[in-house]
């Protein structure tokens, strides 16, 4: 009788750790499988759910945070975190609308991307430099930006009084509920999935998160890696906040808040190690709009809307104890 208890007992310990190895071979599996599964789920429960109207509303809450995501994602393979980009986020669409306001929105536009690649500078330096861990390195810059933002603004919107160049370089209406923030995404998440699985600097990022004494060995600046990589990560942040100010026409200090939870929650449910290493960029695609989908949805079936934060709290402890798992089938 125990006998048959134990074979059954090993079974189950020997099928759960096959899964994870097919987890750790293709991230991207278990997030398109849930995908799939909520939005038949949403399908069922809410018929307008697939309407042409709301996917395309869906695709452009998923484009914002799918380009703040794919910069976390990129980061997080390299080892490192970054609260900071919901700060960035709004700090860079209130920046763009201040300059914009003036004078040229293209001109404003990169002003407002080069000073949030000064920030990411900023914080991979503070953090490698002081020897910092980057999660309160960048806790830090999130909180100091934030405030500083509430006490310039008092809490008051600014209102897009600019010309309309980089309104439909973004985000104007392009057919059908189509925007331009989609192809944005689109082309951002292909570009940097080239970039970590077809060149050298996708093999230093992968390297560093992983075995970062190895990687110097084989003379990688590990340092440089993660410095580029938090531009990056701010970067993208950047990019979503004036994505986002230009379809609302105004921007707030209070945008963006908790947003860099559902990134990395979005990042680590497509696969992405929390230790570094391992990541796809079409993984953290597909847990942004799963994250997306689940926002929307929740309110499509009448949930209120602090169910969506307990699902994001709930996917960060899920996806944690799966990380733990595969890092000790590593091992």
């Amino acid at each position: 009788m125990m006998d048959n208890v134990d074979t059954g007992i090993g079974r189950v310990k020997e099928n759960l750790s096959l899964s994870l190895s097919r987890i750790r071979r293709w991230p991207e599996f278990g997030v398109i499988l849930a995908f799939s599964t909520i939005f038949m789920v949403f399908s069922l429960l809410a018929p307008k759910f697939v309407t042409l109207r709301n996917l395309t509303g869906v695709f452009t809450i998923v484009s914002e945070l799918g380009i703040i995501t794919i910069g976390v994602a990129f980061l997080m393979i390299a080892g490192e975190f970054d609260l900071s980009v919901s700060s960035v986020y709004a700090l860079s669409g209130f920046l763009f609308v201040t300059l914009a306001n003036s004078f040229n929105s293209l001109l404003a536009l990169i002003i407002t991307l080069v000073a949030a690649a000064c920030i990411g500078f900023l914080n991979g330096t503070i953090t490698l430099r002081a020897g910092i861990p980057s999660f309160i390195t960048t806790l830090g810059t999130m909180m100091f930006l934030r405030g500083i933002m509430l006490a310039v603004t008092g809490g008051r919107s600014v209102v897009y009084n600019g010309d309309l160049i980089v309104p439909t370089m973004l985000t104007r209406f392009i057919g059908r509920g189509f925007r331009p923030s989609h192809i944005w995404f689109l082309a951002l998440a292909l570009f940097f999935s080239l970039i970590l699985t077809r060149t050298r600097y996708g093999n230093w990022v992968f390297a560093t998160g992983g075995k970062k004494e190895v990687a110097r060995a084989m003379g990688v600046n590990v340092n440089r890696v993660k410095v580029v990589n938090f531009m990056i990560s701010s970067v993208m942040a950047g990019l979503a906040g004036c994505i986002v100010i230009n379809r609302f026409g105004v921007a707030n200090a209070s945008f963006g808040m908790g947003m860099e939870l559902e990134a990395i929650a979005s990042a680590v449910i497509g696969g992405t190690f929390l230790m570094g290493g391992y990541g796809t960029i079409i993984g953290a695609f597909f847990g942004a709009f799963l994250m997306g989908m689940m926002r929307t949805g929740l309110v499509m079936v009448g949930a209120p809307a602090y169910w969506y934060q307990a699902f994001v709290g709930a996917i960060l402890v899920i996806a944690a104890t799966i990380n733990i798992k595969l890092r000790r089938l590593e091992m």
